[in-house]
């Protein structure tokens, strides 16, 4: 956990001289260090402006509204800002969706425990009891909700009754199942899903053995933001790892699943860190 005078603040507007200065200007004024600093422009004029800045404050965390209100007011307003300011000492909390696949889950879990993620985990949503035990080991509340063609609706009106206003965001920790447009607007926080890198070529149950026979020489996983269109969200992070002729099904599936979790749980760390900034269907990642 970092200070509680410690926090990051991200900026979205449209691009014109003086940004850059005007915050720094601020933070100055306000008697703050600039630790951390990034920022780009989609276009040298008329562009869209991004930043991420991560400041220290003495005092702080007794004064966190009245500072925002006066960056609303001094900077946000008149350069037309869409802008956040998380504090570092509150953890985002994480809710984890999961089927019967484990790697992406238990190393979701691992990293947590090991502090590589600074978060939190309220709850562990699956459709599945498998698991279960894996969860109470690493002391997390597991909630088991079956769903089926016929009864999604209900399973996904109990799921949002658990995480609406208890979680930040959402992962889909090779959670089988597609979301609802729906849900998606209930939930009101980013979720975040993981799959190989297959698509659209290889679809189906069994996306490695296709690929085999294909004789592919890549193997990779994306992980992006889910959005209404399937696997069509913006994407946080993608990796791929080279494969030759003399891999098997069940050899491309290991170096596919040890892929997926890598590129999960960089593209976790990233939000968590706020160094994601959506433009549209693209990603800033700073």
């Amino acid at each position: 956990m970092q200070p509680a005078n410690t926090a990051r603040l991200t900026i979205s507007c449209p691009d014109k001289r003086g940004i850059v200065a005007a915050v720094s200007q601020f933070l100055h004024n306000h008697g703050a260090n600039i630790i951390d600093s990034d920022q780009h422009s989609t276009d040298p004029e008329g562009g869209q402006f991004f930043m991420r800045m991560e400041f220290h404050l003495d005092g702080l965390d007794l004064a966190r509204e009245p500072f925002e209100r006066a960056f609303a007011s001094v900077v946000a307003a008149p350069f037309g800002m869409d802008w956040h300011v998380w504090y570092s000492d509150r953890p985002k909390r994480m809710a984890i969706l999961v089927s019967q696949y484990d790697h992406c889950f238990l190393d979701l879990l691992w990293r947590k425990r090991r502090g590589e993620l600074s978060v939190e985990i309220p709850m562990i949503i699956s459709n599945h009891e498998a698991m279960r035990r894996d969860a109470e080991v690493f002391g997390v509340p597991f909630h088991v909700i079956p769903v089926t063609r016929d009864t999604k609706p209900q399973a996904e009106a109990e799921a949002l009754a658990l995480l609406k206003g208890q979680v930040d965001f959402v992962v889909l920790a090779r959670y089988m199942q597609i979301l609802s447009g729906d849900f998606l607007r209930e939930v009101g926080v980013p979720v975040i899903n993981i799959h190989h890198s297959f698509l659209p070529a290889f679809i189906g149950a069994n996306p490695y053995r296709a690929a085999f026979k294909r004789g592919v020489k890549l193997v990779g996983a994306t992980a992006h933001y889910v959005t209404e269109e399937l696997d069509a969200g913006p994407i946080i992070e993608q990796d791929v790892a080279r494969v030759t002729h003399r891999e098997t099904p069940e050899t491309l599936m290991r170096l596919g699943r040890d892929v997926e979790r890598q590129v999960l749980a960089r593209a976790v760390k990233a939000h968590v860190e706020d160094r994601v900034l959506v433009h549209g269907n693209k990603t800033m990642v700073f």
